[in-house]
């Protein structure tokens, strides 16, 4: 699904680079331009970042089941 619509990034995007380190919104913008535009997309990018990063705390050995579900 698309979280930032003015630039084009979908949650895959953002759980990719969760996967690939990102720990905070900060991190992503540096990667993605999410928020760059009109800001209404902050909010549902942190949460996916605090979803992918809690799924991987809660369950430990589900981050290659989850990039094979939502990352691919």
């Amino acid at each position: 699904m698309y979280v930032c619509v003015c630039h084009g990034v979908t949650d895959r995007q953002i759980c990719r680079a969760v996967d690939q380190g990102v720990r905070s919104l900060g991190e992503l913008q540096m990667q993605l331009p999410v928020g760059a535009c009109c800001g209404r997309c902050v909010d549902a990018a942190q949460a996916v970042i605090d979803q992918t990063l809690n799924q991987d705390q809660l369950h430990p050995g589900s981050a290659t089941a989850r990039r094979a579900l939502l990352c691919a």
